[in-house]
């Protein structure tokens, strides 16, 4: 990704660099087992294990590399604490929403802590305490209002004024016992204990077209067929929609910058405000004597603001605040907000049988996928604890949707005011000629809008403006050089290719040779 000139380091995730994968084959043929899973992140990796432990034929189809999406660019915190949730779901769902809420959510830290130890993982997992803090005085009253729905919801929280942060906060949310850990080198382990236990994974293999029925039956890209009584859709955003989860999630990117720190200056807990524009702080170990600090913010929806002064506006926060050296990392990662608080784990839809669904983890997705894997295989094989908040996550919770409608009601006037307004712009530049080296913008060519970018050696390459999947007008991050979709967070790359879905078609290839003159590649 490009950035500003200003900063150092790695345009990588510190999790992506530190810990390759081994390659996995794609599907060449056609397949039958118990269980489909689609989506080779935490949530569907997890998904895959714990159906393969009770017994299951499973496969895993990923449509680029297992643990190299959304997962491989979080902070990995594994916490029950998730800043002021507890509040929110007193207040809308009710107190015993919110206490199984927080006892599904231990259960993922604590099933992690578990997972590692049984299969012997060094994945640098630390136990850790998490805080929710207010940065100044306005916020105290909402963390203190926190603090006393997480104990009626039975976590054994504390109201603290001081912190081992370098800078004094109004006040903070305290829950211990919590975790962080390297993300990739844990769902390494688990892929390959998957595989002893029978289980297999196709990488590149993007999945298009999906029938349910008994069995369901799945289709690639490449036309390849996989039968499967089961089904889970575990791709972050879903590359179906059949239960309205296009109008109840809300995709949003968000900044992280990482910089090493001297290990006696490292704060220890994970931090987390709502002030500030959202601040996210936690240390992963790096070498000896030092610690890497990792802090998110900067939110944005896909296709929309300027990530490059996010990236400076973060980045000074950061040297502000902490001891920091050189900027080591830099990354975004990509959430889904659901519009009432809680993922969406369950049922597809009304009608499903068969057929399930792990998003909308709203910033919390190491969590939520831990949980995921442990409550859908609860309920495909009828057993298990975790089904005992199964109602709570059940995506079929149309009961909700007059409290859910407000937050609907945005979303879609946001989606809309995309669909609608972007294409009654004339346009975004007035020519090719336009496009500065490096960067990228829509222009309307002989009546069609085309996405163009022009490399910093001035090549040019020229797409569909067209989202494929429901066919929103695309914008360029130039910090990131992608073309993404402000609807629903679909990202492409500049030849058209699809990096996050729900799109699962790429861009069509375009030529603008006649416009200027200059060859399209």
């Amino acid at each position: 990704m490009a950035v500003p000139r200003s900063f150092s380091g790695l345009e990588e995730s510190y999790w992506m660099e530190t810990a390759p994968l081994p390659d996995h084959p794609r599907l060449t043929e056609d397949i039958e087992v118990d269980v489909a899973v689609v989506g080779g992140g935490i949530a569907g990796l997890s998904t895959a294990w714990e159906l393969a432990r009770a017994g299951r034929s499973v496969v895993v189809l990923e449509a680029d590399r297992i643990a190299s999406g959304v997962t491989g660019y979080t902070t990995a915190k594994v916490s029950a604490l998730h800043s002021l949730v507890y509040d929110r779901l007193r207040r809308t769902r009710g107190a015993e929403a919110a206490r199984l809420y927080a006892r599904s959510q231990l259960d993922a830290v604590e099933r992690l802590v578990a997972i590692a130890d049984e299969l012997d993982v060094d994945c640098d997992l630390e136990r850790v305490s998490a805080y929710s803090y207010a940065a100044g005085p306005d916020s105290r009253d909402a963390v203190e209002a926190e603090a006393r729905a997480a104990a009626d919801a039975g976590l054994d929280v504390s109201f603290v004024t001081r912190t081992e942060l370098p800078f004094p906060v109004a006040g903070a949310v305290r829950l211990d016992g919590q975790a962080q850990f390297h993300p990739r080198k844990y769902l390494a382990a688990l892929a390959e204990d998957l595989g002893e236990r029978g289980g297999l994974i196709h990488e590149r293999t993007r999945v298009t077209g999906l029938s349910e029925g008994q069995p369901c039956r799945l289709t690639t890209e490449e036309g390849r067929q996989v039968v499967a009584r089961d089904v889970v859709i575990a791709t972050h955003y879903p590359v179906f929609d059949r239960a309205l989860l296009f109008a109840r999630l809300s995709p949003r990117r968000e900044l992280v910058v990482a910089a090493p720190v001297a290990a006696d200056e490292a704060p220890r807990g994970m931090y987390i405000t709502e002030d500030e524009g959202k601040r996210s702080v936690r240390t992963a170990p790096l070498d000896e004597g030092r610690r890497l600090l990792i802090v998110t913010g900067e939110s944005f929806t896909p296709g929309t603001g300027d990530p490059r002064e996010g990236f400076e506006r973060l980045d000074a926060w950061m040297r502000e605040r902490f001891p920091v050296g050189p900027t080591a990392y830099r990354w975004a990662a990509q959430d889904n907000d659901p519009s009432d608080t809680v993922p969406l784990v369950g049922p597809f839809h009304a009608g499903a049988r068969h057929t399930y669904v792990a998003t909308g983890f709203g910033g919390w997705g190491m969590t939520g996928g831990i949980l995921a894997g442990r409550l859908l295989t609860s309920l495909i094989t009828g057993s298990g604890d975790s089904a005992a908040w199964a109602e709570l996550y059940d995506p079929r919770r149309l009961a909700d949707v007059l409290r859910e409608a407000p937050a609907l009601l945005r979303q879609q006037t946001d989606v809309a005011k995309h669909f609608v307004g972007d294409r009654m712009r004339v346009t975004h530049v007035d020519s090719v000629d336009e496009i500065p080296p490096g960067t990228g913008a829509v222009v309307r060519v002989k009546g069609r809008r085309c996405a163009v970018h022009r490399s910093e050696d001035g090549t040019l390459r020229a797409v569909s403006a067209r989202c494929t999947h429901l066919g929103c007008l695309l914008s360029f991050n130039d910090a990131e050089t992608t073309w993404e979709c402000p609807c629903h967070g679909s990202r492409f790359a500049t030849d058209g290719a699809v990096l996050q879905g729900p799109a699962t078609r790429p861009l069509e290839q375009l030529d603008v040779t006649g416009e200027s003159g200059e060859k399209t590649v």
